[in-house]
């Protein structure tokens, strides 16, 4: 048989891109390395991680802001209770996949996809036995893996020098804990342990944290993780990880100059990013194109140098996200169709699931000024607003940025308790090309966190109400 679209994995680029094409009425074949669907995010990453984070949150407010509510408790934690409940939401997740497969006719071939031709990819099974199969589109959504430390040998056993993964299946909660690495995955891990008791230590190369993010929002983020137990090392090159007899050790040293230094904790995490997966693929035999970081070149419409060969997710350029992996499948799946598939890389909204949550969504104060761009930002605390305040969710605020001239929205930053639900409001906004006063005179229901959104662009536009 000759399908109309193989694709090599099935994370949330592959799975939808497969999904969306066979709605569309085309014959479809997915080809997974796993035993289970769902790639990195469903099974080591998104969905496992933030079952953690909620259950530790859900901790820490029992152990911190439950008394003041009224509600007396004394919370104790059960550690492996908490990682079944963890297995538990990454089993369903990965199940609901294999469900829709089947509900949508599409046959799986399990094993590591390897293109040896055009239209066709051998699949190597564990047994060590291959198979071929035909398509006529082959898409490549192979996700992405651990990147090491530039220039530094790392042994990661994922007990005692861990990486994501090992970081989300610890045995205990360890009594310090380095986090290599102050990007999303890094303070997003260390913040579950964080909130059961580990004392973490984030060493950074750059000199802020979140280094893509709005500089405010980075700086405010910071303290607000400062004052939660966090210490961080910014400036500081590591130049060297070394497991000892009772837990590991970090050296670091000034990006600008000065002394080295070494600390020592019962678990390193290292954190320093993730790069695109495209091993053992074939792609240069098979004419497609990489870049100098290894991520397969495509062009506007996800195709690559090569007939027939398409490519979305962690495995291209851009960020490595979830839902802009998905939204290129389903352009990819449109366009293989005959549709005009489209991915506005404008609006993609970013969130680190820590507490309080950081959410954006389009420029950074930092790019508009460096394309010259003549702006306005309006902004509004959350402790100004009631919701907030009832909840004892007051930390962090919403900032808008628009054009000085049309009002056009063209960025929107949160730092507070449901910034990443909150975002998506802003998204829309921005997808039909809003302005603040747009958004400033929708109704917005009260008492709520999102209130504070529309404070903020009245705030842009021209004054808000409540401060």
């Amino acid at each position: 048989m000759t399908y109309d679209v193989v694709v090599i994995g099935s994370g949330p680029g592959g799975y939808v891109c497969a999904i969306k094409a066979a709605q569309l009425g085309l014959k479809v074949a997915v080809v997974e390395k796993r035993e289970t669907f769902g790639g990195t995010c469903l099974n080591i990453g998104c969905i496992p991680s933030k079952a953690l984070l909620h259950a530790s949150e859900m901790f820490a407010e029992a152990g911190h802001s439950f008394d003041t509510l009224g509600v007396e408790v004394a919370p104790k934690l059960n550690l492996s209770k908490m990682m079944a409940h963890k297995d538990a939401t990454v089993s369903a997740n990965v199940s609901g996949v294999a469900f829709l497969f089947k509900k949508n006719k599409i046959d799986t071939f399990r094993g590591i996809g390897r293109i040896v031709a055009a239209g066709k990819v051998s699949v190597t099974a564990d047994d060590g036995k291959a198979q071929e199969v035909e398509g006529r589109n082959i898409v490549i959504a192979t996700g992405s893996e651990v990147a090491g430390i530039p220039g530094v040998q790392v042994d990661i056993d994922e007990k005692v020098i861990v990486s994501s993964t090992g970081a989300l299946t610890l045995a205990k909660v360890p009594e310090k804990l380095i986090v290599v690495g102050g990007g999303v995955i890094g303070l997003e891990l260390g913040s579950v342990w964080a909130r059961l008791g580990a004392k973490v230590t984030v060493v950074e190369f750059l000199d802020t944290i979140l280094g893509g993010m709005d500089g405010e929002v980075s700086k405010q983020f910071q303290r607000m993780l400062a004052k939660q137990g966090f210490e961080f090392k910014l400036g500081s090159k590591v130049t060297a990880v070394a497991k000892g007899k009772k837990g590991a050790s970090v050296t670091f040293e000034p990006v600008k100059g000065g002394d080295a230094e070494t600390i020592d904790a019962d678990v390193v995490l290292v954190a320093t990013g993730r790069r695109a997966y495209a091993d053992g693929l074939g792609l240069k035999e098979a004419g497609v194109e990489t870049d100098e970081r290894g991520r397969v070149k495509t062009d506007a419409h996800l195709q690559t140098s090569a007939p027939g060969i398409w490519a979305i997710g962690d495995a291209i350029a851009g960020p490595m996200l979830a839902h802009k992996a998905e939204d290129e499948g389903v352009a990819v799946a449109e366009r293989i169709a005959g549709q005009a598939g489209h991915v506005n890389y404008d609006v993609i909204p970013s969130v680190v699931y820590t507490s309080p949550e950081v959410a954006s969504v389009g420029k950074t104060e930092e790019e508009l000024k460096k394309a010259g761009v003549d702006y306005k930002a309006g902004k509004f605390p959350f402790t100004a607003n009631g919701r907030a305040r009832a909840m004892l969710h007051t930390d962090g605020f919403v900032k808008i940025l628009a054009d000085k001239k049309s009002d056009k929205v063209l960025g929107v930053h949160i730092v507070g308790f449901g910034a990443g639900e909150m975002i998506h409001e802003a998204a829309v906004l921005m997808e039909f090309g809003g302005s603040s006063e747009d958004l400033a005179r929708t109704c917005h229901a009260h008492p709520t966190m999102s209130e504070a959104v529309k404070e903020a662009a009245l705030a842009t536009f021209f004054k808000p109400i409540h401060i």
